[in-house]
């Protein structure tokens, strides 16, 4: 007869391949969703190319986006410049590479800025409710009565102009949004029994939220975090257009615009590349986010 520890050693490595299985097994399942979803495929490789020329620019374009060739002014599309040059003989090309540079580093660095102070913000009042959230949600509600675009611009025309104070501007404006979907997220997941066990563990606070709540909590912010990419570069180019966001020698794709309207009758690459470019990044994230939402919850499409 088999010993009862011998059955125990045969009975433990099954026991413990279940939780790798089952994650493994939803992380798949979440994969062939997306698949499934042929406009988020789209928008995930709309994403994949421009980020792609955008990193390799330098092995691209042999042109500096800096030098000016006043010789060769507005010229057209050619083999020689893919999108023409602009009013100071500069390839346009090789400017909106680089300048596709700035915008996605603003965008993701305010992303993950406004997410940090969202995520804790929005964690406090929903974990623990009472007069903490409600204080937070009545300064909350102050925050969402302004358009993000309203508030970037008023901050921005406090601030200054720059790379710093435009990443600051657009970090706070979006702060409302992702504090928002946290808590409301929060909310629902710390009622679950798991919660309620870590507590009856005497578990603190703080472990609870780090090791049970955000975990689970993770695939909405994501979410949030995609779709809010595409908002941010809007604000971004909308502020350089305006010359509140980054100065010029720099390259932006909405200070190009802004550089170029005055020309928009005679000369249309110096208008239609820079808008094209901003319409596909904010198209192909805005896919990728509604993709990525379907995938994690199906029942969200409906």
């Amino acid at each position: 007869m088999m010993s009862s520890k011998e059955s125990v050693g045969r009975n433990k490595p099954a026991v413990d391949s279940v939780t790798p299985m089952k994650k493994k097994s939803m992380l798949g399942e979440i994969a062939r969703r997306f698949t499934r979803n042929k406009l988020g495929i789209v928008g995930l490789c709309i994403v994949v190319i421009l980020v792609a020329f955008i990193l390799l620019a330098p092995f691209i374009t042999t042109y500096d986006y800096a030098f000016q060739d006043y010789r060769n002014r507005f010229a057209y599309p050619s083999a020689k410049h893919l999108m023409g040059t602009d009013n100071f003989g500069r390839d346009i090309f090789t400017r909106l590479l680089y300048g596709g540079r700035i915008s996605l580093l603003i965008s993701l660095v305010s992303v993950v800025l406004s997410n940090f102070v969202g995520i804790t913000l929005g964690s406090i009042a929903g974990y623990f409710g009472g007069k903490i959230d409600l204080a937070v949600m009545r300064i909350l509600d102050i925050l969402m009565a302004i358009p993000s675009l309203i508030m970037a611009i008023a901050i921005s025309s406090a601030l200054g102009g720059g790379t710093f104070n435009t990443i600051l501007a657009v970090s706070i404006s979006g702060i409302p949004y992702s504090m928002r979907m946290t808590r409301s997220t929060i909310l629902s997941v710390k009622t679950n029994e798991y919660v309620e066990a870590a507590r009856a563990t005497g578990s603190r606070s703080f472990r609870i939220i780090i090791r049970h709540i955000l975990p689970n909590s993770f695939a909405p912010v994501l979410v949030s975090a995609t779709l809010l990419i595409g908002t941010n570069i809007m604000s971004i180019s909308g502020l350089s257009f305006i010359g509140l966001g980054v100065q010029p020698p720099t390259p932006e794709w909405g200070s190009i615009l802004a550089a170029g309207r005055e020309f928009l009758r005679d000369f249309w690459p110096i208008i239609v590349f820079p808008s094209l470019c901003i319409f596909l990044t904010v198209f192909g994230f805005n896919l990728l986010g509604d993709g990525l939402r379907d995938a994690i919850d199906p029942r969200l499409k409906d």
